[in-house]
């Protein structure tokens, strides 16, 4: 046991920190450690440093910060810069001094996300032109990689004149103005637009200060609108506007030209201040009113092509750029209002006649009902004052009824000439509108072209009949159908009405009559040119029964109105109305008379 064991002793005085395995004391290694820390750049999480390319692979950039470890790089974060090399110094961001392997975590792109804020902002306020990098396209644009941010560039600011194919630009490095910028959502426009727009300034300047009206330049067919064609003059763009392009009508500008096409135009009017200059197309082309026949006069027939339809009217054109215009009331010899859409329409051929023609005005007013004949000039024989017609009710007025007797000539018959016998308010309670209605022709005014119709007339005046019927003394049958102001309005054989007075609706037992009673009444007025007829019940008891009678043989009385009574009694002993087919019955009255006398 002795003999195995290990002699410790002295072993607790011994310097074991003085023995090093390398060589280098204590001393001396805190001094090499000192001299390597201070080799070290100082660097603190979260801030942007510069670091140098010292290795570029495939996948990966090596950048050297002067730190223990190297930054390690993703090499999309550099694809912006195709042109990278070893030895570039570079902005990067320290997103970790050392990760849980002791790796140095650092990136570009934030880096230059961090920086580039700072400088897209004193770029928009400096207006300095900018690098960037067109990544793809979008919805009405183009992406652009601007100091790492995702700039977008719109289309209408990619060049001064517009671009069709987007695409082309994908994946070029072009120049770029920073125009706007969104703080809140991280936004920024830019512009290579507004690069070219200051030379072009100055080129315009130049164009349109040698300008001239009647100029005649060439130009190519920069955009086409549905109001014009805007043309590239070399830098410079005018507009012909739609009414300028051609002499004819023109329904949309792509009928004529086409885009990129070279045209000649002349100069019409220019603006020094707005840049504005308005331009012609058919103003090369002589007029076509210079070159219209000569010989077309007033009255002459013309064929042409309906262009245009208003309600008022359609315009035909003749020739190109030479048109008419046929009023609606040219249309027709109808009077009633009517609108162009229903005798042509667009695109119709269609004859005419010449109406007014002002060569110096390049007007032409035409008309088609000229080439029919005009109804109203032989009005008296095909209408004369006695002739009974069939025409058809077109409208109505408080005074009357219109009715057609035919395409062009009207009629009016007057409410009072519609019925003998009917008190009528409006004409609508007589016939409607569209109906067919006999009527007879009253009278003729051919200047005015107006004609007086009756309807009436084409019966027998039934108060001829109704003067020996309802003769003063006579006695009918009627029923109260109304009371107006205290009088009672009674209805008689053959749809007459009769007034009786209040004070003589008096009962013989005292009592007044009330409406729908059914009392025997006697004439006490008959009024033939008034057509009035004022009857009495209570004359009917007080008088006596020797008194004449609607029912006797006409005790004392003309044998006329005993045979007129008894006649009314067989035809309508309770009618209450009539219209003018009683009249058979009052015709077969009169002869009844005319026999007894």
């Amino acid at each position: 046991m002795a003999e195995n064991t290990v002699n410790t002793a002295g072993t607790a005085d011994f310097d074991w920190e003085a023995l090093q395995l390398d060589g280098y004391t204590r001393v001396q290694r805190s001094e090499m450690s000192d001299r390597y820390e201070k080799t070290l750049t100082s660097i603190n999480e979260k801030e942007v440093i510069q670091g140098t390319v010292v290795l570029i692979t495939k996948k990966e950039v090596i950048i050297n910060i002067g730190y223990k470890s190297e930054g390690v790089v993703a090499a999309n974060e550099f694809r912006y810069n195709s042109e990278l090399k070893i030895g570039d110094v570079v902005d990067v961001y320290v997103e970790c001094r050392e990760d849980k392997t002791g790796q140095l975590i650092v990136s570009h792109k934030t880096a230059r996300m961090h920086s580039a804020w700072i400088r897209v902002n004193d770029v928009l306020r400096t207006g300095e032109i900018i690098t960037g990098y067109v990544k793809c396209r979008t919805k009405g644009g183009l992406i652009v990689d601007v100091f790492g941010i995702e700039a977008f560039l719109p289309g209408s600011q990619i060049d001064v004149k517009p671009i069709r194919d987007y695409d082309v630009y994908v994946g070029k490095n072009m120049e770029f103005k920073v125009v706007k910028i969104n703080e809140e959502f991280r936004n920024v426009v830019v512009s290579h637009k507004a690069l070219i727009e200051a030379e072009l300034e100055e080129q315009k300047k130049q164009i349109i200060s040698g300008l001239e009206k009647g100029q005649i330049l060439e130009g190519i067919v920069k955009n086409i609108t549905s109001y014009g064609v805007f043309i590239d003059l070399g830098g410079v763009d005018g507009l012909i506007h739609i009414t300028d392009l051609s002499w004819g009508r023109v329904t949309h500008p792509e009928e004529m030209l086409e885009l990129d096409q070279k045209i000649n135009v002349v100069i019409l009017d220019f603006d020094d201040e707005k840049k504005r200059i308005a331009l012609g197309l058919k103003q090369l082309q002589p007029h076509p009113w210079d070159s219209l026949d000569g010989n077309i006069s007033i009255g002459d027939k013309l064929s042409g092509k309906v262009v245009v339809i208003a309600d008022y009217g359609a315009f035909v054109e003749i020739a190109p750029g030479v048109e008419g215009l046929i009023h609606v009331s040219e249309m027709s010899w109808s009077q009633h209002l009517r609108s162009a859409q229903d005798f042509m329409a667009v695109g119709d051929t269609v004859e005419s006649v010449v109406l007014t023609l002002d060569r110096e005005d390049k007007k032409m007013s035409l008309g088609i009902k000229q080439l029919m004949p005009d109804p109203w000039n032989d009005i008296e024989v095909k209408y004369a004052v006695g002739s009974k017609h069939s025409a058809k009710v077109r409208n109505f007025t408080n005074f009357g009824v219109f009715v057609e007797l035919e395409e062009g000539v009207d009629g009016l018959i007057h409410i009072s000439d519609l019925s003998w016998q009917k008190k009528i308010k409006h004409p609508s309670e007589f016939c409607k509108v569209g109906e067919e209605m006999n009527v007879i022709v009253l009278e003729i005014d051919r200047d005015n072209r107006r004609i007086s119709l009756g309807h009436k007339q084409l019966e027998e005046n039934p108060w001829d009949v109704f003067e020996a019927t309802f003769a003063e003394g006579n006695i009918h049958s009627g029923t109260i159908i109304d009371m107006k102001d205290k009088s009672g309005i009674v209805s008689l054989p053959y749809g007459v009405e009769g007034i009786c007075p209040a004070k003589h609706l008096k009962k013989a037992d005292g009592s007044n009559a009330k409406v729908e009673e059914v009392l025997d009444f006697k004439v006490i007025e008959f009024n033939k040119d008034a057509k009035k007829i004022v009857v009495s019940h209570t004359r009917t008891f007080e008088e006596g029964e020797d008194k004449p009678s609607a029912s006797s043989s006409a005790k004392g009385k003309k044998a006329t109105t005993s045979t007129g009574n008894s006649a009314v009694q067989a035809v309508n002993q309770a009618s209450e109305k009539s219209t003018l087919g009683d009249i058979d019955a009052l015709a077969e009255l009169k002869e009844k008379m005319e026999k007894g006398e």
